[in-house]
Formats: C-alpha cells, structure tokens, sequence
C-alpha cells in the first residue's frame, strides 16, 4: 500500500509578484487621494485655521481694550490713536500694577506689545515685550484701517490727535491666508467702550 503525501506549496514567485504589485497600486492609489486631497483643501484649511486665530486674537484685544484704566502714574488712558495702531493703559495680567499696551500691524501680523512699569513711583520706560495676536491681516494692502475711533455720542473720530475724546473703539480684521486665491477674504469685526471712561 503506498502512501500518497500532499506536498504543502508555498506561494509561487509569479503569485508573491502579483500580490506586491496590488499592494504598491493599493498605497499608491490611497497615497495619491490623501495628496489630491490636501492639496485641493490646503488653503481652505489654512483659511480656517487664520480665521480661527484671528478671532481669538480680536476676543482677547476688545477684551484688553474694553479694560483700559488711568495708568499707574495716574496719566489718561489712551497715549495715541492711529488707524492702524493704539497705545492705551490696562490691566493685562490682573496684578496691582496698569500695563502700556500697543496694539499694531507690521505688515499682515498684527502684533501686541505689553510695557510693565517699573520703579517707585511706577514708570514704563522698559522695552515692549512683543507677540503676535493675528496672522494674515491684509487691512494696510486693502486700505482699510484696523481700529475706527468713536467719541461719546457715536461719531467717528478721524483726526487722531483728538485721542482724548475718544470712548469707543471698533476693531475690524480682514483675514486671509492667500490674497490671490479664491474665496476673498474674510473681515472679523468687534467693538469695545471704554469702561473707565464711560460718561466722562
């Protein structure tokens, strides 16, 4: 009686050639849609991602703004208004002490600028300690100014040397990532009295 014996086979190179070749066409094909997919998406995603820091930024900026207070030498609360850049005393880090904040924009970010005062009696003769609060601002290319100067019965202030009358404040932010790229720009606006200086 004679035994037969099933050889167990391994795969055949030709088989082991055709499943590599599946699988190279498989994580190419998927490789392929992941980079089809971020390129047709990227400026949308980087749109969002600028939008959503600006927003943040311009919260945080009415916020300081809303605060400005007498300095901690007893001097007005604003220093001096442009169209593009304020100087104004507040509370930034909820100490004792009143903190020289200058909001500005250099080029399309648009900065901030914090002098804590020193000395006794206190004085702001430190350099500024700078950070950026938003990214892509294309106000200055689009001739639109960043903050707009309101007195106390809602007129516009548009001689900035009357920063003395000046009670609230209009912050606009026309964000986008790429200004030659489709859709246009997105504008993020907020506003802020000045509490301290409210009915004076």
């Amino acid at each position: 009686m004679m035994k037969h014996c099933k050889a167990h086979r391994g795969m055949t190179l030709i088989e082991t050639i055709v499943w590599v070749a599946v699988l190279v066409f498989v994580f190419e094909a998927l490789g392929s849609t992941l980079l089809f997919f971020y390129k047709t998406n990227r400026y949308a995603i980087e749109q969002a991602t600028a939008v959503t820091s600006g927003q943040r930024g311009l919260e945080q900026m009415v916020k300081v703004i809303r605060e400005g207070a007498y300095s901690s030498q007893g001097a007005f609360p604003i220093v001096s208004i442009a169209a593009n850049d304020i100087v104004f005393y507040a509370d930034t880090d909820s100490d004792s002490l009143i903190e020289r904040v200058h909001y500005y924009l250099q080029g399309t970010n648009l900065m901030r600028g914090v002098v804590d005062p020193s000395g006794n009696p206190p004085d702001y003769v430190a350099g500024e300690t700078t950070s950026q609060v938003a990214e892509y601002v294309r106000n200055a290319s689009l001739g639109t100014p960043v903050f707009r100067y309101y007195d106390e019965i809602g007129q516009e202030i548009t001689l900035y040397t009357n920063w003395a009358n000046v009670r609230f404040v209009k912050v606009s932010l026309i964000v986008n990532v790429d200004a030659n790229t489709l859709p246009n720009q997105l504008t993020l606006s907020s506003s802020a009295a000045i509490r301290n200086l409210i009915g004076r």
